[in-house]
């Protein structure tokens, strides 16, 4: 189970990791319930101060029932959304509000998830107590990107700190959620190979034509970081590239370990959120949250849908391929894979 340090020594994953059951939910237990996930923006989800909105983390996956919320100082809030009591959800609905109301028992929280009061329940000891609070969620963004984790390993800030020199430059507190961009697509395979594939771009030559007129292959390059993978996607003459000095960049493709994906355009970013819904099977939930709508169909980040079923179909013939017998597993190329490798490490150490 161990990987090799030295991608030039390593081996891949075994496929009992992609293909077992039994290690898919203690996946689910020791990796995504200890990571940050995706969980929407502040525009559109408690923009106004005294309101709330309930989420879902990660749907099919934790499946866990949060709201956020914003306080009238507007301090945003994120927090439990079971009743301390018996578990209802408190948070229905979008909605505006000084004090949330349990409608199972009318137990009463403040917008921030501190308990306030609850009828018929004089006379029981050592009531209230810090239990009765409902739980607070770590909550982190990115521009106007929400993040939440019910126990993080390590803070957001430690994988996006290196990175900040590059996201400062870009205009993210302007991008807007296009709604219709908002997209779901399942495929018949495990979440880990949807993420090999986005974390190498050694196969765009051979799987993506349209990509391929757009990237400068041969200029390509994956930085690798605590907790995080950055591929620069260098452009090609004559095509739309980032107004950086010095730099033809045409894409930024940002993996935040284990399952979230920030590919950042010049007219915007892509925001990819890869659910597993059992070891062979995966949803990819697509959001478009655009700052230059002039430029939303030139360079490498038009035909995304394209992009999408050719990855589609290379993933779910992968998935057959490992499932064989006779496979014995594989290596990592030195110079392309290294992203996968650091992903697979990554893995390991914390399934334990």
């Amino acid at each position: 189970m161990r990987i090799d340090p030295d991608v030039a020594r390593a081996h891949t994953l075994p496929a009992e990791v992609m293909h077992d059951p039994a290690r898919h939910r203690q996946i689910v237990e020791r990796v995504f319930a200890r990571s940050w996930q995706f969980a929407g923006d502040e525009r559109s989800m408690a923009a106004a101060p005294g309101s709330a909105h309930p989420f879902t983390l990660l749907p099919g996956c934790l499946d866990e029932p949060l709201y956020l919320a914003r306080d009238p100082e507007g301090r945003l809030h994120c927090r439990s959304n079971a009743c301390t009591h018996r578990g209802n959800l408190v948070v229905s609905a979008p909605c505006e509000a000084s004090v949330l109301r349990c409608r199972y028992h009318g137990r009463r929280f403040k917008l921030d998830g501190t308990f306030l009061s609850m009828p018929e329940f004089e006379g029981v000891e050592g009531f209230p107590s810090p239990r009765d609070h409902l739980a607070r969620v770590q909550l982190a963004k990115v521009g106007t990107l929400l993040f939440a984790s019910l126990a993080p390993a390590s803070p957001l800030e430690t994988a996006l700190a290196p990175l900040q020199a590059r996201l400062q430059a870009l205009p993210l507190q302007r991008a807007e959620l296009d709604p219709a961009s908002v997209k779901h697509f399942e495929i018949d395979a495990s979440w880990i190979l949807y993420c090999d594939n986005y974390l190498e771009g050694f196969h765009i030559p051979y799987a993506h034509p349209s990509l391929a007129a757009q990237i400068n292959y041969a200029d390509y390059r994956t930085e690798l970081f605590p907790g995080a993978v950055l591929q620069v996607g260098a452009g090609r003459e004559g095509g739309d590239c980032f107004d950086l000095p010095g730099e033809r960049i045409a894409a930024y493709y940002l993996w935040l370990f284990p399952n979230t994906m920030l590919n950042l355009y010049p007219w915007g970013i892509s925001v990819n959120v890869v659910a597993p819904l059992a070891h062979d099977r995966t949803r990819i939930t697509f959001l478009s949250y655009v700052w230059d709508k002039s430029r939303r169909g030139q360079g490498a980040g038009a035909g995304l849908d394209q992009v999408e079923l050719e990855d589609e179909e290379l993933v779910q013939s992968v998935q057959r391929g490992t499932r064989s017998r006779l496979y014995p597993g594989g290596r990592y190329s030195a110079s392309r894979e290294t992203g996968v490798h650091l992903f697979h490490r990554m893995l390991m150490e914390a399934i334990g």
